[in-house]
């Protein structure tokens, strides 16, 4: 085998000085974006492409236990409709939709309570666990996090005109968070927990709901009084007319992109939950790619974040 020379060998420890002083460089860079969230809670929603390729699942799990060794309280609501549709395929129960909301029966609501609280909740807390954290799995059953009251939608009949009430079944929304069980896990200082919740809320009569996952982590955004409330989806943010991402909105500018038709489809939902965790009182939304690599960590610490800011 031949042997280095003198010269090859100073360029590779140039090579790896380099690469250290650069890696030292982001780190003193972030100092300030650290500061700024010690201590504070964030809510992440979990779901899309990200959740399913195995090379992002397990990034996504490695940042949120570093942001809680970075004094950060992460708290990961996530979601879970591929992976419904594909067990419901699988046991023949056939499955609608009404304006982005799985119409959920009775044998529906088994499956989704199942799928969410049970194989994809426990999935995420082995990732994290394996990480080197300490997650906790909850839905929004356990100590009544999250009750819920039946959806309402109505839908315009495209000839007659005339408004009809859908029933969606045993889809819900929020009604009242709780978020005492999140304090207590935070309060927890000496064991780092991070709570992993599944978006299954709780009637009146003690009947499961099923809620849309953005929806939930907006509202236990707002009951946690977060300093942040990051959606990772499969598009990189709000987009202009042009079809450049947006960086900064305010909740009326967000509002007049609805109105007038920049924003549309799947993305007027997620800006409408956004809007509401901030008049709630949240600091901030923003809504981001999950499948950009560390996409957490280049929002949160860096100066020009990675996706669509709601103030």
């Amino acid at each position: 085998m031949a042997r280095m020379t003198n010269t090859e060998i100073a360029a590779i420890n140039a090579l790896q000085a380099s690469d250290a002083f650069a890696t030292a460089r982001t780190l003193s860079e972030a100092l300030p974006y650290i500061q700024r969230y010690d201590n504070k809670t964030i809510v992440i929603k979990y779901g899309g492409h990200a959740m399913e390729n195995e090379a992002l699942a397990l990034m996504f799990a490695k940042d949120v236990v570093l942001l809680k060794l970075l004094g950060i309280n992460p708290v990961v609501v996530h979601g879970g409709g591929p992976q419904i549709g594909r067990m419901l395929d699988k046991l023949g129960i056939v499955s609608t939709f009404e304006d982005g909301l799985r119409v959920t029966d009775a044998a529906s609501m088994e499956i989704v309570e199942m799928v969410l609280a049970g194989g994809i909740n426990k999935s995420i807390v082995r990732a994290i666990n394996a990480a080197g954290g300490k997650a906790v799995g909850l839905s929004g059953s356990d100590a009544n996090l999250i009750t819920a009251v039946k959806a309402t939608r109505t839908k315009k009949d495209p000839d007659s005109n005339i408004e009809r009430v859908v029933d969606l079944g045993f889809v819900g929304e929020p009604d009242k968070v709780d978020p005492s069980v999140l304090t207590a896990l935070a309060a927890q200082r000496d064991e780092d927990f991070i709570p992993v919740v599944a978006p299954v809320g709780v009637g009146a009569d003690g009947r499961s709901f099923n809620i849309n996952a953005d929806t939930a982590a907006g509202a236990v955004a707002a009951a946690l009084g977060a300093k942040r409330v990051l959606f990772l989806t499969d598009v990189t943010g709000v987009l202009d007319k042009s079809g450049n991402l947006i960086k900064q909105l305010t909740v009326a500018e967000a509002r007049g992109l609805i109105a007038d038709g920049t924003a549309k489809g799947g993305m007027i939902p997620k800006l409408e939950t956004a809007m509401q965790a901030v008049e709630k009182g949240v600091e901030a939304a923003v809504i981001l790619d999950g499948r950009k690599p560390h996409a957490l960590l280049m929002e949160l610490f860096t100066e020009h974040g990675a996706g669509t800011l709601v103030r």
